[in-house]
């Protein structure tokens, strides 16, 4: 295995980073409901949203981990770990790990006293994962969502 690095990543890096997220929609059986385009991703980089740590492998970004701040209620400042893809020919190789844990420093470095992501139930191989890193899985809780059309008025 080539020499892995990691590093944050910049607005340069938004189209590999647009692509690693149609590949995990793909992998999550939902490439129909990636909708985002590059320029949205750019329009929001810009306005600090969200930040990205990226794996590459030589010049080849191969890896990341999209996250941003979000606050709870009960534990203060919190990270949303909202993306986090490894392409799949570099995968059970520690690249994962090594993101993961960069991201948990980058969350204890700004301040978080919380990271919080989601899992698909049926994605064994990351719930083992995250159990491997400590993580406490939560099964009773369900996700409310509303998507907004362009355009829409309450």
């Amino acid at each position: 295995m080539q020499q892995i690095s990691l590093r944050m990543g910049s607005a340069q890096d938004l189209p590999a980073v647009h692509d690693l997220v149609r590949e995990l929609a793909i992998f999550e059986k939902a490439e129909d409901q990636f909708t985002a385009d590059l320029s949205h991703y750019q329009d929001k980089f810009q306005q600090g949203l969200f930040q990205i740590i990226l794996a590459e492998s030589g010049s080849d970004i191969i890896g990341m981990a999209l996250f941003y701040p979000s606050f709870s209620t009960w534990k203060g400042k919190m990270m949303y770990l909202e993306d986090f893809v490894v392409k799949e020919s570099y995968r059970n190789q520690g690249v994962g790990q090594m993101l993961f844990d960069k991201f948990l420093g980058e969350s204890l470095r700004q301040g978080a006293r919380l990271a919080k992501w989601q899992v698909l139930d049926w994605n064994e191989h990351a719930i083992r994962f995250y159990r491997r890193n400590h993580a406490t899985i939560q099964t009773e809780w369900y996700n409310g969502l509303i998507y907004f059309e362009e355009g829409t008025a309450l």
